[in-house]
């Protein structure tokens, strides 16, 4: 048998040389793209790997930032806490201190004003008398500037807080005339109060001050007309006015008039307690209460102060400070009993002094001790006259309740005090005892007494 072999055209085996190639090169294209894409990604997982490394070191650095910046705010924190807890102690240590203060600088006034009156009695005309006026009249200036002094210091202190309680105007209004318009009678002016049956919830102490300021500096700047207290009804409120026809204030001393020791341009310096404390205080203090103040004033015609307290809804409680009338004539003490309690041995001396000028029998004692040794314990008072701040953490309130229990009746009794704490005048009003404050007028006192005196001994109603 014969094979035969059949050749195929070199052509053909070319072509499929070709193909074979065509397909080598695009299997190789395809491994050498999967080489470089795993290149790249070992390259990429590289990079991440230390950009991983960088974030972690920064994380390490930003936290051991964070807590050294934690422990810096506990530090700063800690002595915040220590700062506040120093002005805490701090505040309570003004509180005391401004109160003994007070209490210390007013007492020798006392003692002076008791003693001066004693020396009135004394010289009752002539040069002498004239001497002793002098005198008042030198220790009166000293009392407004120490009074306006603390006012002053307490406010800055922020030891004066309010007590807010609601206040009949009429008998604010009523004490208020009190106390000025005999200054207003003396320089010819007149006084008109209008409260309106009114009511305002305000402190009554800080209210009294800042109203009884802005008269007396309407008083000291009105050379003739008078002076207007008035209060009106706004929306909810009651707008509280003092108005007087004095020189006014121009406009150039409407923003500094109330800066301490500012007293105006175009007026003169008043007889007493012209020391430019007084709108300063009068300012603070509203502020402090929250009560809007306003000025409106006319050069050569007037001015108008006025203050703005909420109006009070309800019943009204009287607690304006109860003063003595001025009205009742200075008799009736002759062989007056008294007991004249003060742990001040140059006060008490000045009382007892004073009190035998009227011809009073006088019996005093240092503290409610005193009372109960020899002669005291039988000698029953017509009236008691006690300091509020005795020794050993006594107080007045205590000498006249142990009193009145040794002679078993309400023996009438004045408290003494340069605390004008609204607890103080709240307890003595409790025990029914009248409160004045110091420096004591010695006229004050005895129309006080007097009062106190004729009111024991009218016969009750059938």
């Amino acid at each position: 048998m014969e094979t035969r072999f059949e050749r195929r055209p070199a052509s053909a085996d070319l072509d499929e040389l070709e193909r074979r190639l065509a397909k080598l090169q695009k299997i190789n294209t395809a491994l050498m793209q999967r080489v470089e894409r795993s290149m790249d990604q070992q390259a990429n997982a590289y990079s991440l790997f230390q950009t991983a490394i960088t974030l972690e070191s920064q994380v390490r650095l930003r936290t051991e930032e964070l807590t050294h910046a934690l422990a810096r705010l506990e530090r700063t924190n800690d002595e915040l806490l220590a700062a506040r807890d120093a002005s805490e102690r701090a505040n309570r240590f003004k509180t005391r201190f401004f109160t003994a203060v007070g209490h210390d600088l007013l007492q020798p006034l006392h003692a002076a004003r008791l003693s001066a009156g004693a020396l009135a009695e004394v010289n009752s005309a002539g040069p002498q008398r004239v001497v002793a006026e002098r005198i008042e009249h030198a220790l009166a200036t000293i009392e407004e500037l120490l009074k306006s002094i603390l006012d002053i210091s307490k406010l800055e202190a922020g030891v004066t807080t309010p007590a807010l309680r609601a206040i009949s105007l009429d008998d604010l209004f009523a004490s208020l005339s009190l106390d000025i318009e005999p200054q207003a009678r003396a320089r010819g002016i007149s006084l008109t109060t209008r409260g309106s049956g009114l009511a305002v919830v305000s402190d009554p102490l800080m209210l009294r001050r800042i109203l009884q300021n802005l008269l007396a500096n309407a008083v000291q700047y009105t050379e003739k007309g008078g002076i207007l207290l008035s209060a009106r009804r706004r929306s909810g409120a009651v707008r509280i006015e003092v108005w007087d026809t004095g020189h006014g204030i121009g406009e150039a001393d409407r923003e500094t008039i109330f800066e301490e020791f500012q007293r105006g341009s175009a007026t003169g310096r008043p007889a007493i307690g012209g020391f430019g404390l007084g709108l300063s205080i009068v300012q603070r203090m509203a502020e402090s209460l929250g009560h809007p103040l306003e000025l409106c004033s006319r050069p050569g015609r007037g001015t108008r102060f006025s203050v703005t307290a909420p109006l009070a809804a309800g019943g009204v409680v009287n607690t304006a400070p109860a003063l003595p009338p001025r009205s009742i004539p200075a008799i009736g003490l002759d062989g007056a009993r008294i007991a004249v309690i003060d742990n001040d041995p140059s006060v008490l001396e000045a009382m007892r002094t004073l009190l035998e000028r009227w011809q009073c029998t006088v019996m005093p004692a240092r503290g409610v001790a005193d009372m109960a040794l020899g002669q005291a314990a039988s000698f029953r008072p017509d009236i008691i006259l006690a300091d509020y701040h005795l020794d050993a953490g006594a107080n007045g309130l205590d000498a006249v309740r142990a009193l009145r229990s040794q002679h078993g009746s309400a023996i009438p009794a004045i408290v003494i005090t340069a605390d004008r704490a609204s607890e103080v005048a709240d307890a003595a009003h409790e025990m029914a005892c009248e409160l004045l404050l110091k420096p004591v007028k010695p006229a004050e006192l005895r129309a006080l007494m007097v009062h106190l005196l004729s009111r024991a001994v009218q016969p009750s109603p059938a």
